[in-house]
């Protein structure tokens, strides 16, 4: 069975992870009015009730319709059970206040232990974040049953399309040995110095979409010491010199590169003008040799690494990655 919907994802979403509860709201709406009609929560960024009051007063005010909206959110890691998946997403479209989504992603290929939603939400990395050494605990439960959980709540209409994210070409090509119902989109980080071709290549044969997150590379990692500013890709001199060319900003030509790869992205700003900014980029193109030089600055470089950040924060090294 295909997993196919009348519409198509937006090329550019705003993205809501690091967005702070008591902000949430207003940058939502703020970004639905500047014209954003793509947005990409999730559980566990513990913001999905704030996200619901901006889209509420959105749709209040006349700024859209429901239908001009694309909303995707994500399965947590301690809801991989198959009679887990009915649960989450009921407790996230609760929160966002919406009868359905357009897409839910698997948010990592990691099943861990199960946190009832009633105990703690969002339940986070941690098994008990109370313990005198807390840690991460997994649990044994294989991909293909949390997949089996994502058919059902798309057969019944709580998703009209289902996917993954942080996959891998090794999971992405086992995933399609047994869905029944083909992912639909494929979320990865993605920007010049994680340019991920063979994983695209992949969904172009497979015809599934992708969607880019952290588009601009460092630039979101900033904050959490998960990257330096000497990591910004918008120093490099083939970005400065496109920028130049265009009159545009570093911050557009790299945002442009991932639009004209084919990718859908999804970048995070609570200030409306960069909301503008980063939306502008429908007005020009880079070149061939612009394409292939901000592609060629590739260093296979991942922020966003489980491999990483578990054992760094979590207590646990995971990796899912080679």
């Amino acid at each position: 069975m295909n997993n196919i919907a009348e519409k198509t994802i937006p090329p550019i979403g705003f993205g809501l992870w690091k967005l702070d509860q008591d902000t949430c709201s207003d940058a939502v709406y703020e970004a639905i009015k500047l014209g954003y009609r793509h947005l990409d929560s999730a559980s566990d960024y513990g913001n999905e009730c704030e996200v619901g009051v901006g889209i509420q007063r959105a749709l209040k005010d006349g700024l859209c319709t429901r239908n001009d909206l694309w909303v995707t959110s994500k399965l947590w890691n301690t809801h991989h059970a198959r009679e887990h998946v009915q649960l989450a997403i009921e407790k996230s479209l609760s929160d966002l206040q919406l009868d359905y989504l357009d897409l839910y992603l698997v948010h990592f290929p990691i099943a861990q232990t199960y946190v009832p939603i009633e105990e703690r939400y969002p339940a986070g990395w941690f098994f008990d974040p109370d313990a005198s050494a807390p840690t991460m605990t997994l649990a044994r439960v294989p991909l293909i049953e949390t997949w089996r959980g994502m058919e059902d709540v798309y057969k019944q209409g709580l998703a009209k399309q289902i996917g993954v994210c942080n996959y891998n070409t090794g999971l992405l090509n086992d995933l399609l040995s047994y869905a029944n119902v083909k992912p639909a989109m494929v979320q990865i980080e993605s920007h010049p110095y994680l340019t991920q071709t063979p994983l695209l290549r992949l969904c172009q044969m497979n015809e599934i979409p992708v969607t880019a997150f952290s588009p601009l590379g460092a630039l979101s990692y900033l904050e959490l010491d998960m990257a330096t500013q000497q990591e910004s890709v918008l120093e490099q001199p083939v970005v400065q010199a496109a920028a130049q060319r265009t009159g545009k900003t570093p911050a557009q030509i790299v945002l442009r590169w991932g639009i004209q790869r084919g990718t859908a992205i999804i970048p995070k700003t609570s200030k409306p003008e960069r909301m503008v900014e980063n939306a502008a980029i429908f007005d020009f193109e880079l070149t061939d040799t612009e394409m292939q030089s901000i592609s060629a600055l590739n260093q296979n470089r991942r922020f966003n690494d489980p491999g990483v950040f578990c054992v760094q924060a979590f207590n646990r090294f995971h990796p899912i990655y080679d």
